[in-house]
């Protein structure tokens, strides 16, 4: 039984507030230089009818990438449906003559046998066609979505660092991403686009030797469908760009209330009502925008049905005028009112199918535009190759992320590194020392402006970047687990053979290989939990692993080897075996270890103390030990420092 309590009236009420506040900062992803919505608005009919054309040829471009052969067969597929289509028509016109003369109906049935053959076999294989092309299509079509997700995915991996921290990248990388979801209906869409003017363009003929007279009255039904569905696809375009921050902040809410490392803190938290509000508070207002977008739109179809009523009308009031004036005879007029139906639908297909291939377009144009550029972010460096840095040398150094609120997390840095050297970068949180490392790295490059680093003599950006990140062997704070097997998560596929015997010595440094002999099948064991067969390793399992992934591409290459916290999980015994294998890989190649306790900083050659993005002490442990008033000495005395508060009192 669950007891409820109520607060005595006129009691404060301390409850937290699970509204957000009117004033506080959101999640907005609108970026100056976004042109989606002036594209929306430039939306109209002739935008339309001459873009189609290409996009028509553009994804057919991409069918025939993904399957030459099935998308050869569909377009033979289709046009010999339009074929067998005219041919029907046709043979009505044929039948119909046959059956309405005078005489008697077995005499009718002979003469119409011909027409009536020709009407059934080519039913049957447009139907029969019909079936081919939807399963071609459903064969070509998940080839598109796989090869557009290989691109994109290329294109994102190909972007420099930096990119990550721009806004318009994450916008840049939703609307390509959106792009290639619809790879697959842009060709459903083309092709039924193609199948609609197929069927037109048969019936139009057949229409032509009919009676010319018939032809414009098509357009009458067709022009206020083709209009509307135009405006209605402009309606829906702006009203996706205009929510598009408000998405991606659904996304980013619902993600940290379902994601597995901040599920306990959700709970223990309590947090779960306070981030509803957030996501109803942003939801709401992706709602109001669609809703009156479907109500325009509404608005705009209705208008558009009674203009084609009437138009509908005007057509088949111009057939009976016709009939009724001895133009066209009875047959013909009932071939007339089939080819009519057909041609009609064929403009509508045109229409209606046109009109959402051009909105498709439109996401698609962002796709192809990450492509060609990754967002604006692809990395475009020098063709120098380098070879181990025998110095690295930093002048003015000076790093600011984007945001209207950041403070430089570099200030004016300069350090010269130099072949054999163990260098420890020291500071408090928020000092700068991962932007540094990064940098160093080639990760991130100089802004303009913003000082120069030198890889032997040479500007960072004047290197070739792929040739770079080969020098660079790295444990950054946050490392990957990758859902790969033990053996692959060390080597990750950088070997020349048999990388067994280089995994297991790159473990044995780092105690790793003690873990992996606990694993049920041991170096072949899946390292995903909750997939079959899958394990799941504690945080110092994983931080052994991190670290032997970096010696054991240390051991292959790189000279330059980067440890940012590679200890902060582990136990003492483990601690002191990296230390020490650390100690013996120093030898020629440039280490930097970032660290917090200061006490494993005596194994390097220097320290370099950072504060507030600036180096502000420089030398060994026992000269900064020795230094009064300095920050590293200031640090020092913390953590020395066991001196604990009283043990409180029974009054206290």
């Amino acid at each position: 039984m669950t007891e409820t309590s109520q607060a005595p009236t006129g009691a404060a009420d301390t409850r937290p507030d699970t509204e957000p506040q009117e004033h506080d900062e959101e999640l907005r992803y609108q970026f100056p230089g976004d042109k989606r919505q002036d594209v929306g608005r430039s939306i109209s009919s002739t935008t339309m009818v001459r873009r189609l054309p290409h996009l028509i040829r553009r994804a057919l471009a991409l069918a025939w990438q993904a399957d030459r052969r099935s998308t050869l067969l569909l377009l033979l597929a289709q046009a010999a449906s339009g074929v067998f289509g005219a041919l029907a028509l046709y043979a009505t016109t044929g039948t119909l003559a046959a059956l309405l003369r005078p005489g008697p109906v077995t005499a009718h049935l002979r003469a119409a046998a011909p027409s009536l053959t020709l009407l059934t076999a080519s039913v049957a294989l447009r139907a029969g066609l019909g079936i081919a092309v939807t399963t071609l299509a459903g064969r070509v079509g998940p080839r598109v979505n796989r090869d557009a997700d290989l691109k994109l995915i290329e294109a994102g991996c190909s972007a420099e660092l930096a990119a990550y921290d721009q806004p318009s990248y994450n916008e840049s990388w939703e609307a390509a991403d959106r792009g290639a979801a619809t790879t697959p209906d842009l060709l459903g869409s083309a092709q039924d686009v193609i199948a609609s003017t197929v069927s037109l363009i048969a019936a139009a003929g057949v229409l032509t030797t009919l009676n010319p007279w018939l032809l414009p009255f098509l357009l009458l039904g067709s022009i206020p469908a083709g209009l509307a569905a135009v405006r209605t696809a402009r309606i829906h375009y702006l009203a996706a760009v205009t929510t598009n921050d408000e998405r991606a902040a659904l996304r980013i809410y619902r993600w940290h209330l379902i994601d597995k490392q901040r599920a306990d803190q959700v709970r223990s938290d309590q947090v779960l009502p306070f981030m509803m509000a957030m996501y109803r508070k942003a939801e709401a207002r992706i709602v109001a925008v669609t809703d009156k977008a479907g109500t325009d739109a509404a608005r705009v179809s209705l208008l558009a049905a009674l203009a084609s009523g009437v138009g509908a009308a005007l057509m088949w009031g111009a057939l009976l005028y016709l009939v009724s004036s001895g133009r066209i005879g009875l047959a013909a007029a009932g071939s007339a009112t089939f080819a009519l139906r057909t041609a009609a639908g064929g403009v509508q297909g045109m229409v209606g199918h046109g009109a959402r291939l051009y909105r498709m377009g439109l996401y698609l144009d962002d796709f192809f535009s990450f492509l060609d550029e990754a967002g604006g972010h692809r990395i475009a460096r020098g063709e120098i190759v380098p070879g181990p840095p025998k110095t690295i040398e930093v002048t003015g150094l000076t790093y600011c992320y984007p945001g209207e609120q950041q403070e430089p997390a570099l200030r004016g840095v300069d350090l010269t590194l130099h072949q054999g050297e163990v260098v420890a970068v020291i500071g408090q949180n928020g000092s700068g020392k991962s932007t540094l490392l990064k940098l160093l790295s080639g990760l991130y490059l100089p802004q303009d402006g913003g000082g120069r680093i030198l890889w032997n003599g040479i500007p960072i950006e004047d290197l070739d970047a792929d040739g770079l990140f080969r020098q660079v062997a790295r444990v950054p704070q946050e490392f990957a687990r990758w859902p790969l097997p033990a053996h692959a998560n060390i080597h990750l596929g950088h070997h020349d053979g048999d990388p067994g015997e280089a995994v297991r010595n790159a473990a044995a440094l780092t105690g790793f290989d003690e873990v992996v002999s606990r694993l049920r099948s041991g170096w072949r064991t899946l390292l995903a939990q909750g997939w079959q067969g899958g394990a799941e390793l504690s945080g110092g399992g994983w931080q052994r692993a991190a670290v032997a992934r970096a010696f054991y591409r240390t051991r292959r290459r790189p000279g330059l080897l980067i440890l940012d916290e590679p200890t902060s999980d582990l136990d003492p015994r483990a601690e002191h075996r990296i230390l020490h294998a650390l100690h013996d890989l120093a030898q020629d190649r440039i280490t930097l270890l970032v660290t917090h306790n200061l006490a494993n900083a005596r194994l390097a050659d220097r320290i370099v103390v950072m504060d507030q993005g600036r180096i502000v002490q420089t030398g060994t442990w026992d000269e900064l030990a020795r230094q009064p008033g300095g920050l590293f000495r200031e640090l020092l005395d913390l953590q020395q420092d066991r001196t604990l508060p009283a043990q409180r009192t029974a009054a206290e």
